[in-house]
């Protein structure tokens, strides 16, 4: 069984959900499909999601939603003519949005979540329509039905039973498709993943099912070396380990959603990245092991919006427990870190700067000034993380020393270096201005003269 997963651009109209299901009826492997709200359809569009948002916003102002809610129910009005289906199925979506927008609103999170959601959901409602309108025997099935998710205030995640209720799909004789982006408590409560959650929830599928294989169909043939909007004719990645997936994912690579891989990592299911609109390219497949090449980097991506907080104290080393004392302030304003680089007398901890507001980084500056007698405690924002992996690294030396130089020829400066335990990435933190120019003589410097 294959379980395939396409994204907004892939279902946005009615001409690419007609690929989608030729897709699909070209390998009757294919049994489950998760599927995206409808994206953009050309550069200057709006996704449904967002129109959604603009939907719950309206609501939770309680001003007249007649005009955004309109404006959706046409976008997949559009859609249904253009696959020639009945009307009724319009009527069902209509129906449901108007439900979602009268419901609950004493939790806003969780209102905008299911807004949110209808995207998804009735996508999948209208393509599973369609299917069976041209001889392709389909079947919606509602995440409610077994895509168990976790509680409030923790990040959505799935929970054990989810992939127990959802084994059972396995034997299907139609095609399923399934909405992505969000799952159910316990206690029936819509709760969505974050950005790129469709790509987990097919994740979440292809392991529940133990499927041959994870077919996440995008608008792109492959995943490259590097962000073709920063480098020129970047060399293409025919093959990838999980760990240098996720550790390319978690640095600014948006082909695929760094938390989707788990669920496929953890039963071994191998994923083929490949393009709705080319679907006989090879596309990039992700697997637990690969052969190592003579290049040692196989990507190199970049991301932008962290900041650092610096701490500096005299003898910090000898004092016992100071690094979690510090990281229990940051617990305690629900704030998660991404490297820890240290020295004798000080420590830098880097976070995600959308964690930080005026009221929070006061707070925290307060405390550690107060609770650890900090010598010198800074909040500083507007850095990059620039990441380089590959599985050859750890076999090779002098890769640091090549990258350092490369850097230094733009001017910039090196915030931080990092090299995971693992040994397949470096992480150099720089101010985000040198963010684009960096990449381009990282790039230059392992893989601009050597093709393998």
């Amino acid at each position: 069984m294959i379980v395939c997963k396409f994204g907004g651009t892939s279902v946005a109209s009615a001409e690419q959900i007609q690929k989608v299901a030729n897709i699909v009826k070209s390998n009757p492997a294919r049994k489950i499909v998760a599927v995206s709200a409808p994206g953009k359809r050309s550069g200057d569009d709006i996704k449904v999601t967002d129109l959604l948002i603009n939907l719950a916003m309206a609501a939770l102002k309680n001003e007249d939603i007649e005009k955004e809610l309109q404006i959706v129910v046409n976008r997949f009005m559009a859609i249904a003519d253009g696959l020639e289906l009945d009307y009724t199925i319009c009527d069902v979506i209509a129906e449901d949005l108007l439900e979602r927008v009268q419901g609950d609103k004493s939790n806003k999170e969780l209102f905008i979540d299911s807004i949110k959601a209808a995207g998804e959901d009735n996508n999948a409602k209208l393509i599973a329509a369609y299917f069976n309108s041209i001889g392709m025997p389909a079947r919606y099935v509602s995440p409610k039905e077994g895509l168990v998710v976790n509680d409030l205030p923790e990040r959505t995640c799935a929970l054990p039973e989810a992939y127990a209720n959802l084994a059972p799909l396995k034997y299907t004789k139609e095609i399923i498709v399934f909405p992505g982006f969000f799952g159910y408590t316990k206690a029936g409560i819509l709760r969505t993943f974050d950005r790129g959650g469709s790509d987990i929830t097919g994740s979440i599928l292809a392991a529940a099912v133990e499927a041959e294989l994870y077919e996440n169909f995008t608008d792109v043939d492959c995943v490259f070396s590097a962000n073709p909007k920063v480098v020129n004719d970047p060399v293409e990645i025919k093959e990838i380990t999980y760990r240098e997936m996720r550790e390319l994912s978690y640095a600014g690579f948006s082909v695929f959603h760094d938390e989707a891989l788990m669920p496929v990592y953890k039963i071994g299911v191998p994923v083929n990245i490949k393009n709705t609109n080319n679907p006989s390219a090879p596309g990039t497949r992700i697997v637990p092991r690969r052969s190592v090449t003579g290049r040692p980097v196989t990507g190199i991506s970049a991301d932008s919006g962290f900041s650092t907080l610096y701490v500096s104290k005299y003898l910090m080393n000898r004092e016992v427990g100071f690094g979690r004392k510090l990281l229990q302030i940051l617990e305690d304003e629900n704030i998660s870190y991404e490297h820890t680089p240290s020295g004798l007398d000080d420590i830098s901890v880097i976070m995600r700067s959308n964690q930080i507001t005026l009221d929070n980084e006061e707070r925290i500056l307060s405390r550690v000034k107060n609770e650890l007698h900090a010598d010198d405690v800074q909040m500083r924002h507007g850095f990059s993380m620039i990441v380089i992996v590959g599985e050859g690294m750890r076999n090779n030396t002098g890769l640091a020393a090549r990258a350092a130089t490369a850097i230094s020829k733009t001017g910039a400066n090196i915030e931080m270096i990092n090299q995971g335990s693992s040994e397949v990435s470096l992480v150099f933190g720089v101010l985000q201005e040198f963010e684009n120019q960096i990449l381009q003589a990282l790039y230059e410097e392992f893989f601009a003269h050597v093709r393998v």
